[in-house]
């Protein structure tokens, strides 16, 4: 058992950090970042951490390269100022599709980034659906993978008629993601099959393994980004006979125009968490946002107090 347990909030996301903390019963520890003429940054813790074990909340979103360097020397701080033990709290992993070398003469992104966090003092490092679940073997210190299914899953049950309902992966890559909610909903899937068919290196839907005919379909996925996919998959359902199409993802990247092109398309509602923040100006009325705060704060309180994390799974 380590000492008494502390949460520092850094500046990429600090309503989730409130929210877990609310969750917790604790109030966030007091720290500050200084930012410097010269571009330079600086944390300061503003309590005693000696002996404590401290959790750090920092998602990435933009900027995300200030995130990182934050969350770093904010490790750092923490582990000169004797805690006893520091958990990198990362809801939304940085390079997390940066995880082999698929070019020539690339960097493994992810996997530096795994190694930075623990050179920077991360004894132990939570985070909740990596893109690429080996990423978490990257890591030499500890690394709790959370997923978000029973909570997405949970949501949908609570507020749809899923009595005819397929979920849809928009590509194979996300097939194992589908099967996850189709356990726990005890719903079919389908899988949209993508192929190249160029030298543009974009994929195209060409068939889709399932029947998605008079049904309802739900896309899965772990982000959404530009929302490219999405919006394609959902074309191609309704192609295929759905009679209607909504969708769901982890992560709420959001990127560009990606809430104008999905509002303009097919796809009625979008399902989300808070892992990343979303700002008032992207936020609409058919977005549904599921906040992942009451799960983050169960595997903090079980991993302070060394009880299972994969309890919170079952």
């Amino acid at each position: 058992m380590h000492g008494e347990i502390k949460v520092v909030a850094g500046s990429s996301h600090p309503e989730l950090a409130k929210s877990i903390c609310a969750h917790l019963g604790l109030s966030v520890a007091r720290s500050r970042v200084v930012r410097f003429a010269n571009e330079n940054m600086m944390v300061q813790i503003d309590e005693n951490v000696r002996e404590a074990d401290v959790f750090v909340i920092q998602t990435s979103c933009t900027p995300v390269s200030d995130g990182i360097l934050e969350l770093l020397i904010t490790l750092d701080a923490l582990r000169h100022a004797s805690a006893a033990r520091v958990t990198a709290v990362v809801p939304y992993f940085p390079y997390v599709r940066s995880d082999k070398k698929d070019r020539p003469r690339i960097s493994i992104a992810a996997r530096l980034m795994a190694d930075l966090l623990e050179v920077a003092g991360a004894g132990r490092v939570l985070t909740l659906d990596l893109h690429a679940p080996q990423v978490q073997g990257f890591f030499h210190v500890p690394t709790d993978h959370m997923l978000s299914t029973a909570l997405l899953s949970d949501h949908l049950a609570r507020t749809r008629d899923l009595r005819e309902t397929v979920l849809v992966a928009g590509d194979v890559g996300e097939s194992k993601d589908v099967g996850r909610y189709a356990k726990r909903l005890h719903l079919p899937i389908a899988i949209v099959d993508k192929r190249r068919t160029g030298d543009d290196d974009r994929a195209v839907a060409v068939d889709l393994i399932g029947d998605v005919r008079g049904k309802d379909a739900i896309l899965v996925d772990d982000e959404v980004a530009t929302g490219g996919t999405l919006i394609e998959a959902a074309r191609f359902c309704l192609e295929r006979g759905a009679r209607r199409v909504d969708a769901v993802a982890v992560h709420a990247v959001l990127s560009g125009n990606a809430v104008e092109r999905i509002g303009d398309s097919p796809i009625q509602s979008l399902v989300v968490t808070d892992s990343i923040p979303i700002p008032a100006e992207k936020r609409r009325e058919w977005m549904e946002i599921v906040s992942v705060a009451p799960l983050l704060a169960d595997a903090i309180r079980a991993v302070h107090e060394g009880e299972s994390v994969s309890e919170l799974f079952r």
